[in-house]
């Protein structure tokens, strides 16, 4: 475990998606075929059809979108997180770029996120560039060496070198008796309550607790103390 590190260089997120149009009828014909294909191989059950599969479209960059990246770091005893979400992906994708470019670099400052190598750092890569925006330093690691790469995953940490299984947040937070802001949402409603209850805010609100748990379970790694409630602060702007 990287007992030295600093948590105050850490800049933790969580991002939120859903598939790209809200049911499968409505993808532009040439995504259709795409999806038809892909389904193909994602499948577990020969009733699987495209259809019912595309509730899971949100989870591969080429057929999805963000709608939230939360990001949070620890400033003195304060854990302050800003969150970057709207209809506009570009937009919201490029103010967190700007974020990073501005405040963090990778010599200097690390990513975390769960699961974040496999999933959050590789996904926002992707809509950056579908989107037509130039990848920030600390996201663009083509042609770094590994120990050059500024990024840290909690689920790679608490692996220890076993590749077989996925642990998830919430398990682990249960392990470490992590208390987090109680919420009405779990990963598998986002696009739900994005498309058909059209509750933005909601969603924000369940990525800002996710991107709080994973800085409180990194400290709980190095043996640091909780974040406390009242030390949490929502940047607005």
């Amino acid at each position: 475990m990287i007992y030295n590190l600093n948590p105050e260089k850490v800049l933790f997120l969580d991002i939120e998606t859903v598939p790209m149009v809200s049911e499968y009828n409505l993808l532009p014909e040439k995504f259709k075929l795409l999806w038809n294909h892909k389904a193909e191989r994602i499948k577990h059950e020969d009733t699987d059809t495209p259809e019912m599969l595309f509730t899971r479209a949100g989870i591969y960059a080429e057929f999805g979108k963000i709608i939230c990246i939360s990001a949070g770091y620890l400033k003195f005893r304060e854990f302050r997180i800003k969150s970057f979400f709207g209809e506009d992906e570009y937009e919201l994708l490029k103010g967190f770029s700007e974020m990073l470019e501005k405040h963090y670099n990778p010599k200097d400052n690390l990513l975390c996120a769960h699961n974040g190598k496999e999933f959050d750092y590789p996904y926002i890569a992707r809509r950056m560039l579908i989107n037509g925006l130039r990848l920030p330093e600390m996201i663009n690691i083509a042609g770094k060496k590994p120990w050059e790469v500024a990024h840290l995953d909690t689920m790679e940490l608490w692996k220890f070198g076993d590749y077989k299984n996925y642990t998830s947040l919430e398990l682990l937070s249960a392990v470490f008796n992590i208390t987090t802001p109680k919420d009405d949402i779990d990963g598998s409603m986002v696009a739900d309550v994005y498309y058909r209850e059209n509750d933005l805010g909601r969603i924000v609100r369940y990525c800002q607790r996710d991107t709080l748990t994973v800085a409180q379970l990194l400290l709980s790694y190095l043996g640091r103390p909780q974040i406390k409630e009242e030390d949490i602060k929502i940047v607005q702007s």
